[in-house]
């Protein structure tokens, strides 16, 4: 056992693997440590900070580097709270992003195929949220957020992000800076969006109130909005001004969504889950046509549905019922079903799935149903689709942990957890998008 070590001394450690968040793991005595940046293989130099957590000690920490340790390709990694994993090799990296998921079936008492890592960034992020602070200097930096802080790392561009959002670090400076200044305000949030038609902008925070912002700011903001040639600037959702509708297309329907709602992260990302989402339920159809006991497939039900990004591409081919507790997501997908030729029935419902998940008869109704909860996931719900026992469930996740929590309801319901899929749309973070299959 190692001698102990005074209280923030720096000592020698090694790193024998990766945890959930992309740190290394190491031990020193009785205690695990985690360490941010830490390669499996390596010997760092470290002091421990508070709790697990152990901060290298000084630039050349890195006694013995690992061959897997290439060079990050941003400039503020490390110090950005985004990215964790710029400085893997892309072989470690798959392996480390793949057992996230398949640690969280082990621990859940599942065993399925897990399928290789999908990914699924393309051209980068479509969607970045910056924040704005003023220091007690008086100067506003605009930024992200650093790593397990409320501290603020100041960029000028985003290198996961999209070309369409190329100046959008610029826009937001611009814009929190009136926004603040009108209200006396220290701090807000800026949502930029890119979009068919521009970038769609959302400000956040500040004084604004229940009210909005005044008059006066209001007018000014649409002033700037039509500088930066914005295709829309809301406020809390709000939309001020909308000189272009910021559309996404989502399969064949172009889509307008709700000022400030949600879109998944990435374009190619999206149309990769939805993807196997469908390819799941034409497998359903075709076994369903060879095999006279199993019920074909005609009609879908999509829980917590958005703005429609699964459920208006399964509807060029099943007609769908979208269950969704926003309204205006669920107008977006309305109205994007209505203007969108040739796509089966699309029926929706407004619904608040948490408080009153569709239950077990209601349920009966559908030959399958997909899910796409947020992180929480839907236990309650998953808990009425036991008991309905449909014949096919497609559980869409961006959390493994929930994944394999509601997933293990539904096996010890009876049905077969067939096939899970990681799907890396939050390239180089710790987060982890998955579909998996069940099947009675």
């Amino acid at each position: 056992m190692a001698e102990p070590v005074p209280e923030f001394a720096p000592f020698e450690a090694t790193i024998e693997r990766l945890g959930a968040r992309g740190d290394g793991i190491a031990r020193h005595g009785d205690a695990i440590l985690h360490v941010p940046g830490a390669l499996p293989g390596e010997t760092v130099r470290v002091f421990r900070d508070e709790g697990s957590r152990a901060l290298c000690d000084g630039d050349d920490a890195i006694r013995v580097a690992s061959p897997e340790r290439i060079a990050p390709f941003c400039p503020v990694h490390g110090r950005c709270g985004g990215c964790v994993a710029q400085h893997m090799a892309p072989e470690l990296y798959a392996a480390w992003k793949r057992g996230l998921l398949e640690h969280a079936l082990s621990r859940a008492g599942l065993e399925t195929e897990v399928a290789p890592l999908v990914p699924a960034a393309g051209a980068g992020r479509r969607r970045l949220t910056f924040h704005a602070m003023r220091g007690d200097d008086g100067v506003l930096r605009v930024g992200f957020m650093a790593a397990r802080s409320h501290d603020l790392v100041a960029i000028d561009h985003c290198p996961v992000a999209e070309l369409g959002l190329a100046g959008a670090p610029q826009i937001a400076h611009f814009l929190a800076e009136r926004y603040l200044a009108e209200q006396s305000a220290v701090a807000c949030d800026i949502h930029v969006t890119s979009s068919l038609n521009g970038l769609d902008i959302d400000l956040r925070g500040g004084r604004s109130g229940a009210s909005g912002p005044s008059a006066g700011l209001r007018r000014r903001l649409i002033t700037l909005a039509d500088a930066c040639d914005l295709a829309r600037l809301s406020v809390a959702g709000e939309t001020l001004v909308m000189r272009r509708p910021p559309l996404q297309q989502m399969g064949q329907a172009a889509v307008l969504p709700p000022a400030g709602g949600f879109l998944q992260a990435s374009a190619l990302g999206e149309a990769v889950l939805a993807g196997h989402v469908r390819d799941a339920l034409r497998a359903q159809r075709a076994s369903g046509a060879t095999k006279k006991k199993r019920k074909p497939v005609r009609r879908i039900a999509e829980l917590f549905a958005g703005c429609g990004a699964f459920t208006l591409r399964l509807a060029e081919d099943f007609a769908m019922h979208a269950v969704e507790a926003d309204a205006g997501a669920l107008a977006a997908l309305d109205r994007a079903a209505r203007e969108t030729p040739g796509l089966k029935p699309v029926s929706h419902e407004r619904r608040d799935l948490f408080r009153r998940p569709l239950l077990a008869p209601e349920l009966g109704a559908f030959d399958a149903v997909v899910l796409d909860p947020p992180r929480a996931g839907c236990e309650a719900q998953t808990r009425q689709l036991a008991r309905a026992q449909v014949p096919l469930v497609i559980y869409v996740s961006c959390d493994p942990v929930t994944l394999a929590r509601d997933a293990a309801l539904l096996v010890a319901a009876g049905y077969h957890l067939e096939t899970v899929i990681p799907i890396d749309q939050f390239a180089m973070t710790a987060h982890l998008e998955c579909v998996a299959v069940l099947r009675k």
